[in-house]
């Protein structure tokens, strides 16, 4: 048995000024053939779940790419074929099933569904070919994704640390296909509800209540797979939103019914999946009387992992404005800076313009570098493996990567745009978070994996950039209408 194994993986905020081109994806790694196997095989990704899969049954393996960039805007058409073609190709050179780890919010100037597409073709080669896919939980789920595969599941944790599980549970579900054991068939819908990230933590309700529903679900005779998406919200495309899909065996009538109970508890809960927002200086002078650390403070509205720039200055200036003392940051986008800083040395004092230089016009801003005095404490070139629970033993690629102490601050400032989901943001350049009373960290919710354990306090703190939650700030113009919270729906 010959069985085709990828990963193509983008979540695409079509607000975010930054494109995600061909280099985009060689900043955080792309990978080709054998390369790509011994890149992710024991890895706790779904890709190295694939692969022990398809070795335990001894199956040639075949690998053509594995890609992924950080959250961006549009996907380039250069880009998107680049990625796609080895795929498609190695289709036409046959195989016997298709295992694929995917995203499910990927938007490219080649197709608003790219997943979709890129399933589409697939199926247009091989009409019949058994295909499992593993999709994020802020999948926006298409109907070209669930139409044109066999199988198909969504993470139930964010933060994300059970990619791996989730890839031998459809991976199975997949092999089982092949050896007639079950004959899935698969039911899925959305719902009004455009929620926000920020409140789709699976920790919190009202995101813990619909993954207890898929979990609970599994358990019933005839499930094989139950999965709810938040779904991404930035990504303005015509079904982003809340949606649900189940996998059973056989049993189309169970799945209708399962999917219908979990998307009307979803619509019952669409309140609770907005964000309330507080001013920016209450919560900071709140933070500044909690003297216990370390106190996290997110910097949400300017988090890469959704696409933001993460260079916008607002958080990090009010926090020195009102004296908070013993911060770090993780961490500033700023390449010419962390060439200044070379070129300065370490040691040495420095003046410079830090951050400040995106515009972004979709939410009306323009860049504003913030004017700091500091030493250049660290100079690294940005390489640091993984050790948390998400992404473990992925290698991560910062670029070269500089820390400007400013007495009461240190800010980690990057080359390559990284949301800090680890502890290696702060450790690889010599920070010992634990021991910091405050962290300023450019996240939502992925920072939990490898900081809620160290949190005394955890507050989100409102400022500017293209992650916002405000939805006052963004021009809707291709997602379904009507939707919560964007039109006021009557429940008749």
């Amino acid at each position: 048995m010959r069985i085709l194994i990828a990963m193509m993986k983008h979540e695409t905020n079509t607000f975010s000024p930054i494109p995600a081109d061909w280099k985009r994806f060689e900043d955080w790694g792309v990978h080709f053939g054998d390369d790509a196997r011994a890149t992710y095989e024991g890895t706790a990704m779904p890709m190295g779940a694939y692969i022990e899969l398809a070795k335990s049954i001894g199956a040639e393996i075949v690998t053509p790419v594995a890609a992924e960039a950080m959250p961006s805007g549009l996907v380039t058409a250069e880009a998107y074929n680049k990625l796609s073609d080895p795929i498609l190709d190695e289709v036409r050179n046959g195989v016997d099933a298709v295992m694929l780890d995917l995203h499910g919010a990927m938007v490219s100037e080649e197709t608003p569904d790219g997943e979709g597409t890129l399933l589409e073709r697939i199926r247009a080669i091989d009409p019949d070919l058994p295909i499992a896919v593993t999709l994020d939980l802020h999948c926006n789920l298409t109907d070209k994704m669930a139409s044109n595969c066999t199988t198909l599941i969504g993470y139930k944790t964010y933060p994300h640390v059970d990619m791996y599980e989730v890839g031998m549970q459809i991976g199975q579900s997949l092999l089982d296909t092949l050896d007639a054991k079950i004959e899935p068939v698969m039911s899925w819908g959305n719902t009004p509800v455009l929620s926000q990230t920020l409140c789709q933590g699976t920790d919190d309700e009202p995101m813990a209540t619909l993954i207890r529903l898929c979990l609970e679900a599994e358990q019933e005779p005839g499930i094989i797979a139950a999965t709810a998406f938040g779904g991404f919200a930035l990504a303005d495309i015509k079904q982003a939103g809340n949606s649900v899909i189940i996998v059973a065996d056989g049993d189309q009538a169970k799945a209708d019914e399962v999917r219908d109970r979990i998307l009307a508890k979803a619509w019952e809960l669409r309140e609770d999946f907005i964000y309330k927002h507080a001013p920016l200086e209450e919560r900071v002078a709140e933070a500044k009387t909690i003297t216990d650390g370390p106190v996290i403070l997110l910097d949400h509205a300017d988090n890469c992992g959704s696409g933001a720039t993460q260079d916008v200055m607002t958080v990090i200036a009010e926090i020195l404005r009102q004296g908070l003392e013993d911060v770090a940051v993780g961490a500033v986008w700023d390449p010419a800076a962390v060439a200044e800083m070379q070129k300065t040395g370490i040691g040495n004092k420095i003046t410079l313009k830090l951050g400040g230089k995106t515009d972004m016009p979709s939410i009306g801003e323009v860049g504003e570098p913030l004017e700091l005095t500091g030493t250049v404490k660290v100079l690294t070139n940005g390489e640091w493996t993984v050790r948390g629970p998400m992404y473990t033993g992925i290698k991560v690629f910062m670029g070269p990567t500089a820390v400007l102490d400013t007495g009461n601050m240190e800010i980690v400032i990057v080359s390559n745009h990284h949301e800090p989901w680890d502890q290696g943001v702060f450790t690889s350049v010599g920070i010992q978070p634990e021991y910091k009373r405050y962290l300023v960290l450019k996240s939502r919710i992925h920072y939990r994996a490898g900081f809620a354990k160290l949190a005394k306090a955890t507050m989100t703190l409102d400022g500017k950039g293209v992650t916002t939650s405000d939805n006052n700030l963004l021009e809707y113009k291709n997602v379904r209408r009507p939707i919560y919270p964007l039109d006021l729906i009557n429940e008749a």
